[in-house]
């Protein structure tokens, strides 16, 4: 189970210690939002209150060593990097890039995930010298955003770098029920992927495993060190938001910097 501890008063989410890496995971609680987007809504898309919004991001920046990467996220496999593009600010008249993940080997260039019950997964070096940050729900899955952002870190890395996986708060699959469309998408891919799936209702309704899909993702990519949280965004509505569970929610942020010690 993963640790639920703070941060300056802020709760947050976060693993195991890593060599040359900070990452973390918020919660609901510590904004000044109200209403079904209480407390620390981070997500400007939500129909939230922007002021209340940019306020949380705020109280968030201040424990930061740098302004986060906010990602406009599609449900898609683009990878950005984010040591080659522009900078993007804590306003909301920034253009954020379009992309489901991002990776640096900088220090302390913030990496930022929004999730209110697709997963963040952190991804870095053994070394402590590359980093990657994907927004991974059912269609990034299956459409290789993991193994895309792998690439992308490979290529920076070079050969015979060890990795590590941290998959952060996510639905479980006790309440995540789907339908063929999202079976189809894994198991006509492999069909080892089934065993992550339990048949409901006879060939239309399945309860899927979204953590253990991951997983078992990261592992045939090569990653051997991988990390579960173990906390499910939609059974714990005092912790987290879930967009399963309320459509008209809020979103947690997880973070993920190099602190550049080699």
């Amino acid at each position: 189970m993963g640790k639920l501890g703070e941060l300056a008063n802020l709760p947050r989410v976060s693993g195991l210690p890593w060599h040359g890496v900070n990452y973390f995971c918020t919660t609901r609680r510590g904004g000044i939002s109200q209403g079904p987007w209480s407390t620390l809504n981070l997500g400007l898309h939500t129909g939230d209150e922007p002021d209340h919004v940019l306020e949380n991001r705020r109280l968030l920046q201040n424990h930061l060593p740098g302004e986060p990467l906010w990602l406009e996220q599609v449900h898609g496999a683009e990878v950005f990097d984010a040591d080659q593009g522009p900078e993007f600010f804590l306003t909301h008249h920034s253009i954020a890039p379009r992309a489901d993940a991002a990776i640096t080997t900088q220090a302390n260039k913030v990496l930022a995930i929004m999730t209110a019950d697709c997963l963040p997964i952190v991804l870095a070096s053994a070394d402590g010298l590359g980093l990657g940050l994907v927004h991974a729900g059912w269609r990034g899955l299956a459409a290789g955003v993991l193994e895309r952002t792998l690439d992308a870190l490979r290529t920076r890395a070079g050969v015979g770098v060890s990795w590590r996986a941290w998959i952060g708060p996510g639905i479980s699959q006790r309440h995540f029920e789907v339908g063929s469309d999202v079976f189809a998408a894994f198991v006509d891919e492999d069909p080892l992927a089934s065993v992550f799936f339990v048949e409901k209702v006879a060939g239309s309704k399945w309860m899927a495993d979204l953590p253990g899909l991951a997983r078992f993702r990261l592992h045939k990519a090569g990653v051997r060190n991988i990390e579960l949280s173990g906390y499910c965004t939609f059974s714990e509505p005092e912790t987290f938001y879930s967009y399963r569970r309320e459509p008209q929610t809020g979103r947690m942020v997880t973070l993920a910097w190099l602190n550049g010690i080699s």
